[in-house]
Formats: structure tokens, sequence, C-alpha cells
């Protein structure tokens, strides 16, 4: 072995063991878990129960701040540029794939710039419609939509939300053409596929079910890989025969890339343990998502997968920001 050689290999060992030290005292210190939402977000919300019950766990208090602003981006970028030991985090949702598309100017990249953590939870969409579109089950409303061109519209809360993501899947996936309606939310979005003037949207469960068991609207389907729990008789966009329209919304735990790998394994530890309690997996289903976890390599994995996926949609689609 040449002194070069030997020279790296003694820095990673060094590297190793320095990280192994700081992972048996990690943590000594509060920690800090960025919420890019707004207080009362589905995000927020998310973060506030693990983070409560991670200060349990870890043995740290761990504190919940929002930095909010363009989407979310102001967020994630400032944990981007945070110190690499660990002590700060933040838990974001599957946008995180979804916006690099859309920006390839951004000053971060969510596959460079981060350690995942574990994935906290995930939840689907759900495909429905209102009382007056003739179709029962997706192959009729795609079937509609190639024979009608421009009969069926969706709403979304705006250009490159998991909402909008969803429909333009759809479209990519079975060679249709839905149009699409921005709104300011998805409250309003909702209000119009109530009222007629809207076919169809792309909803959480939480904020349709009760519609949907007042038989107000009507269910198509799922995008996740399972049927929900909440909705058991509902196919998913796979059993109706569009596995490639798949796409939950996921939610994880980050931190800046270069965090000791020794103290990121604690982390995603910690983290399992918690997603495993029973007064979070409860928590967590009252807002329609299901608590999981997974290793720091399976979320990278999701991580990579998932920019990919959105990055084709929105060159196939032609879609900018406005």
């Amino acid at each position: 072995m040449n002194l070069h050689r030997m020279r790296k290999c003694c820095a990673v060992l060094m590297m190793l063991g320095v990280g192994a030290a700081q992972a048996q005292s990690f943590p000594t210190r509060p920690l800090r878990v960025v919420a890019p939402f707004t207080a009362g977000s589905t995000v927020d919300i998310m973060a506030r129960v693990v983070s409560a019950k991670l200060s349990d766990v870890i043995g740290q208090q761990v504190l919940v701040e929002n930095r909010v602003g363009a989407g979310g981006a102001v967020g994630i970028e400032a944990v981007a540029r945070a110190p690499k030991d660990g002590y700060t985090m933040v838990l974001t949702a599957s946008g995180l794939a979804i916006i690099p598309g859309l920006n390839p100017n951004l000053s971060w990249d969510p596959v460079k710039d981060f350690a995942p953590i574990s994935q906290v939870a995930t939840g689907p969409l759900i495909i429905v419609v209102n009382n007056d579109v003739p179709a029962k089950t997706l192959k009729e409303l795609v079937a509609l939509a190639k024979a009608k061109p421009g009969s069926l519209r969706y709403g979304h809360s705006g250009v490159g939300s998991t909402q909008h993501m969803a429909g333009q899947l759809l479209n990519v996936a079975a060679g249709i053409n839905l149009g699409d309606v921005p709104y300011k939310g998805n409250e309003e979005a909702l209000a119009d596929l109530l009222a007629g003037r809207l076919e169809m949207n792309f909803q959480g469960i939480p904020s349709v079910i009760s519609q949907i068991r007042a038989g107000k609207i009507r269910t198509i389907a799922v995008t996740s890989q399972k049927r929900s729990a909440v909705v058991p008789d509902v196919p998913t966009v796979a059993e109706a025969g569009f596995p490639d329209a798949t796409a939950s919304v996921w939610f994880g735990l980050l931190a800046p890339a270069g965090t000791p790998r020794p103290v990121v394994d604690k982390l995603s530890q910690s983290v399992v343990t918690v997603m495993k309690s029973q007064d979070v997996i409860d928590a967590l289903a009252k807002g329609g998502s299901e608590a999981v976890s997974s290793t720091p390599d399976e979320f990278a994995r999701l991580i990579r997968e998932e920019v990919a996926t959105w990055a084709k949609v929105i060159k196939q689609r032609g879609i900018k920001l406005e």
C-alpha cells in the first residue's frame, strides 16, 4: 500500500472513530426540528407529535421551529446549510422531491444536500368525482376522458402541489389530458366539486370522508400502493389497472449532508421507536396518515426514485412555475 492510500485509510478510520464517539455521547443538548410550513399545517402538527415523543426516547428536548416561505423551500434550505452535527433536522413532505423538477436553479439538492434519517408517515390521496360524472371506476373515468377531451377537470392548491402532480401523473400513466384548475387552497377546490363546478379532485381522505359518507361525492380510487383502512372498499389505482399512477404523500426527517453516519443511525433508530408508539400511531391516524419508519438507506432510495419520477412527469407534461 502506497503512502497516499495509507494516509487516506487512516483519515477514514479517524473519521469513523470520531463519528462513533459522537454517537455514543449524542445528544448532549436540545435538538431542533424545522417545520417548513405554517403552524397548524399537516407538517407542523406531525413535527410536534413526533418531536414530543422523540424527546422521551432520545433523552433531550426536541424543539420545533417554523421556518416558512417559498412553498417550504426556505426551511428546507436552512437545514441544508445547518451544522452537520445531528442537532438540526427538517420534517418535510413528498414535495421535497417535486420542487427540483420545477426549479432547476434551487440552491439546494434533495439528494446531495441531506442525510435522510427516516420516513415518519405516509398517506394516500383519493380520487373523487361529483355525482353527475357517469364514471364509476377509474377505467370508466379514463375512457370518458379519452372520449370527451377537456370534459374532466380537477382542482389543486397550486402548480407543483401534491394534488396537482397526482393528476399529472395520471395523465401520463393513462394517456389522457385532464384539465387542472388552480385554487388558493384545497377547501375551495372541494367546494366547487360539491357544487358541480368541477368534475373530479385528488384529495386527502380526512378532508372528504364526511362528504363521501354522506353520499355527496363518489369515490373512484386511492393513489397509494395499498388500500386505506379508512375506505377499505375503494381500490388502488394499481388494482384499477394503472399502477404507474401510484403516488402517496410521505413525510420524513432529514439532517444536513455530512452528518456523521453513527449519529444519523442513532437518530433513525430513535425515530423507529417513536413511530411504533401507539399514541403516535393514533395521533397521526386522526389526520389520515399512517405512521411508518425506514432505515436511512431506504429513505434515501425513496427520495432518489421520487425525484426521478416527478422530473420525468414535469418534463413530459411541460409543467412550469407560474
